[in-house]
Formats: structure tokens, sequence, C-alpha cells
């Protein structure tokens, strides 16, 4: 049983199950295997983690090895946190009655986990491409205006995929057809093009913009549940392939930065924790261009405690979506009244990605910012507690007070749906539990891949945490106070996209008109030649052509009885 449990990728049984969710018409039985499913998981997860070394079980296909589950201890965590999202996303879709939900759920969750555990790049394309495809499904059932938020969302994945197998062909190949899964780099061309792969569904500068596209429409649990799997994947895929390229500090510097400035002015209260997620990754991304011990544990942790804050902030958005019919901050307001549980919740959640002592990013955080620091980064640690205050402005005070608090809309709606507080109460006690002095972060930090000698809880790192904070509160309350802090309208935000869209809008306006053009010229000159040639032909065989007049009218006939003639001898010699 044991040789079972470490030779067969848990997210294969994931995977399974999602697909037997499509033929049941039953809903309590597919939303117990939406649960049981990852609980089975982490269960195979925790078992594994017993055996001493890491596990791996090879496939031979062809001249090519497929390793289908490679254990070890960077691989672990990311497990175990996506089996624990899966819990949460299925008691919180608890209420939904949709089976093509539960099924691309359950396929998208397992795709992620299986991701996880592959050991190589081809095996990593294969769930790479099969998360992008399921999971478009959560967009599209957010309704008619999500169709073309996912038809995007699916091509940028998709094209992500393409390079990701042509870097890895050209890996491989570079290598002798060894295409395991390690470590990378950028010394090679297929190295950089999986960089460019990666980045895309990391959300790099400017290739970012497929979340704030299509989060915000997909339904009230699918964004949920998009939250926590393909990005995370992605930053696996970094931290295993990439770890130590310095490039990664300023991508992940510039990462943490633009989407401060964006979510200050978003009114989609949605988009703003769309954009927020885009500040998280770069923290992770930057970690991982460090490379250092206790970088990529401050990676991981933040990983883990990130799935679980982002999840819950999604999820009491989604109750707000769910009861009021918006989550637009210039429609919503005094929501604390009818919805307490709910607020109290998001307070948790905002409190934790704010990383306040006591909540689950503050035991993690720190641990990169500490790691840049070490490095002598002084530049880039300066944009790290520049884009930590403006999380605390955009996701720890703008969220929760315009939902919440703020002017009061007027609307009085029923609280959550009780498997919605169920869910969202689970991540906000883990939230605290995970940060907890006494037993929770040691937990935490037991799980991560390397020994952790970190002790977040200083003086030193209490007071400079809450100075930051503090900053950051203080600003936002003079800004409100002197009425220049951006209004909540309705109104849409550009962003790069639009540059591209744009660009791509002229480019095919372009296209066409020149194919227009090149069509019309070229069957000017095709009309052209065809008229010479037709008036050269009748100028030579017409009966008043150049022919006729220097040839007698008989001549017609002279050359048809020759040729007859002709015939005639070769009949004759051939019969000799």
């Amino acid at each position: 049983m044991a040789d079972f449990l470490i030779q067969v990728n848990p997210g294969f049984i994931i995977i399974l199950a999602g697909i037997i969710c499509a033929f049941v018409p039953i809903h309590g039985v597919r939303k117990s295997l939406v649960i049981i499913a990852p609980i089975i998981a982490g269960w195979m997860i925790y078992n594994a983690l017993r055996e001493p070394l890491a596990a791996s079980h090879v496939m031979q296909v062809g001249p090519i090895e497929l390793i289908t589950m490679n254990f070890d201890r960077l691989a672990l965590l990311w497990g175990l946190v996506f089996c624990l999202a899966g819990i949460l996303n299925g008691l919180y879709a608890f209420h939904e009655k949709c089976g093509l939900t539960d099924s691309s759920a359950l396929i998208y969750m397992g795709s992620a986990v299986a991701g996880v555990f592959v050991g190589d790049l081809i095996m990593l394309f294969i769930f790479w491409e099969l998360a992008a495809i399921s999971s478009v499904f959560l967009i599209w059932k957010g309704g008619r205006k999500a169709y073309a938020s996912g038809l995007r969302y699916l091509a940028i994945h998709v094209f992500s995929g393409v390079l990701l197998l042509a870097g890895a062909a050209m890996y491989g190949q570079a290598n002798g057809g060894d295409y395991t899964f390690g470590l990378i780099g950028l010394d090679s061309p297929g190295g950089v093009l999986l960089l460019v792969a990666m980045g895309i569904k990391c959300g790099f500068p400017f290739l970012h913009n497929w979340m704030q596209d299509a989060y915000p429409k997909a339904s009230v649990t699918g964004t949920v549940i998009l939250s926590a799997f393909t990005t995370k994947l992605a930053v696996y895929a970094l931290a295993r392939g990439f770890a130590g390229e310095s490039v990664l500090i300023y991508i992940g510097a510039a990462m943490t930065v633009f989407p401060v400035f964006f979510a200050v002015i978003e009114n989609d209260l949605r988009r703003v924790l769309a954009y927020s997620l885009n500040n998280q990754l770069g923290f992770m991304v930057c970690g991982i261009g460090v490379g250092t011990t206790m970088a990529m544990n401050g990676v991981a942790g933040q990983v883990a405690v990130h799935v679980i804050f982002k999840s819950l902030l999604f999820m009491s958005m989604g109750a707000v979506l769910y009861r009021v019919g918006t989550a637009k901050a210039s429609e919503l307001g005094g929501l604390f009244r009818s919805m307490p549980f709910t607020t109290v919740f998001c307070l948790v959640g905002a409190a934790s990605i704010a990383a306040f002592p006591l909540f689950a990013a503050f035991v993690t955080k720190a641990m990169i910012i500490s790691s840049v620091l070490y490095e002598h980064h002084y530049a880039v640690v300066l944009v790290l507690l520049f884009a930590s205050a403006g999380v605390m402005e955009h996701s720890g005070i703008k969220v929760p007070y315009f939902a919440f608090f703020s002017h009061d809309s007027g609307k009085r709606v029923e609280e959550a749906p009780w498997n919605m507080l169920v869910a969202m109460g689970l991540a906000a006690a883990m939230c605290i539990f995970l940060a907890f002095p006494v037993y929770g972060y040691h937990f935490l930090y037991s799980l991560m891949p390397s020994e952790v000698t970190y002790e977040p809880y200083t003086g030193n790192h209490i007071v400079t945490q809450f100075q930051l904070l503090f900053a950051a509160m203080f600003a936002f309350a003079l800004l409100k106070r002197l009425k220049i802090y951006p209004d909540e309208r309705r109104a849409e935000i550009i962003d790069f996209d639009w540059i591209y869209r744009r660009l791509g809008y002229q480019l095919v306006r372009w296209t066409d008109a020149m194919w227009t053009r090149l069509a019309f010229h070229s069957g000017r000159v095709r009309d052209d030649v065809v008229k010479h040639v037709n008036a050269r032909l009748y100028h030579v065989f017409s009966p008043a052509g150049t022919f006729s007049a220097s040839a007698p009218s008989g001549l017609a006939a002279v050359l048809t009885g020759s040729m007859l003639v002709l015939v005639l001898i070769v009949e004759y010699l051939t019969r000799l």
C-alpha cells in the first residue's frame, strides 16, 4: 500500500473524480466527490511525506522517460495547500447546482496538483494545458459578458503551453534527450522560452492582463477556484526551474509596484483583488530570483498562506456579489449591518494580506524581504516596502471599507449561505492559526523545503511592520479627509492591454486593407495578362490574323493530309 501511495500521482485521483463527476446527475454525490477527492489526495501526500527519501515513478514511452510522480520537499507544500484550497472551494460552492462547474473544478484542481508532482517537462506541458482548458469553463459560467474574456484567457494560456512545449523540445534536444524538470536556467534558447511561458501564467509585467480581464468576470465560485491554482503552479515551475536567476528579482519588484496604482482607482472590488494577486506574486518571483535557502522557504510559505487569505478575500467579495448582485465599490457600503460574519471574515483576510502581526503573511513575507536585504539589493527592498504599504491600502483597507462600511448604500440583504460562511470561517481560522506564536507558524515552517531558523516575532520586525501599516492607514485617512482619494466611479480602467489590443486592432485593419489592395492590383494584373494573351492569340490564329495572312487557305487541309500519311507509314513499318 505504501508503494502505491508514493508511485501514484495524487492529482490523478482528483482528475478521475472530475471525470466521474461529469456523469453523475445527483447533486449531493457530486459535491461529496468535490470535497472527498482532495481529502484523499492530501492523505496520499501526507503518507508520502513519511518516506525518508524523495520518491519517483518513471514510465517509458519510446525513447523518452516520463516521470509521472516525483515527490520531494519542494513539491510537498504546494501539493498540500492545493488540496486544502480544493476542500475550501468545495465547501464554498456546495450550494451551486452545476455539474459542469463541479467537473471542471476537479479536473482543474487535479491538473495543478499533478503538475506539481511530475518530474519532466513533457508531463508538465500536458497538465499545464489541461489546467487551462478545464478552467476556462469556470469563466464562461460567469455569463454572456464572460464569453469574450474566456476566449482571450484560453488563447493566451494555450499560447503559454505552445511556448512551454517548444522550450521543452529545445531544452531536451540540447541535453541529449533528457527532459527532466530540474534547474533549467537561461543559458539556452529553450530556457528563455520556458521562462516566458511560465511568466505568462505568473503575470509578468505586460503579460498580466488576463487576470484582471478574466477573474472578475468568472462566476462567484469560479473566481475563488481560479485564484488558487494557475498562478501558483507557475510560481512552483519558476521555483524549480529558475531559482537564483537574478533577473527575476527585478521582474518581481516591478510586479509588486505597478498593480498598486491601478488598484487604487479601480471600482470593481474583485478586479482590485486581481491586481492585489499580481502584487503578491511579485514578492514570490522576487524571492525565487534571490534563490537562497531563506528566500525559497519564504516563497513556499508565502504561497501557502496566500492561497488561503486570497481565497478568503475572493470568497467574501463573492458572497457580496451573490447577495447584492454587484461588487462595484460605488454601489456598495453599509453591508456590515446585514452581513456581519462576512465582514469579520473579510477583515481577517485583509489583516492577513497586509501582514499584521498574528495574521498569516506576517510570518512569511518578511522572510522574502529579509533575504533580499541580506543580498544587498537595497533599492529593491525599498520597492518591496512601498508595495507592502500599497497592499495595506488597496486590499487591507479599500476592499473592506468600500464593501462593508463607507457610505450606506441602503442595501439590506441576507447573510451569505451557510456553506459559504463555513468555508470563510475555516479559511479565517487558518489565517490566524498559521501565524500563531506558540505552535502555528512552527507547523508551517516544518513543511517548508529546508530547515527554517528565521524568527518572525522579534521586536524589530513587529515595530517596523506596525510603522508601515499605520503609515498606510494614516495616508488613506488623510487623503479621504482632504477629499483627494480617487472617487469610486463607474468607469473602466485602461491597463497595458489597451496598447496591444489597440495595436492588434490596427494591425488587423492594416492587414485587411493591404490584402484588399493586393487582391485588387493582382486582379488588374491578371486581367491585363489574360487580355494581352488573348489579343496575341487572336492576332496570330484568327482568320484575319498573321498566320492566315502568310499561308494559303488550303494549308490546313495539306497539313492534315500529311499527318494522316505519316500515321499510315508508321503503322505499316510496325507490321513488318
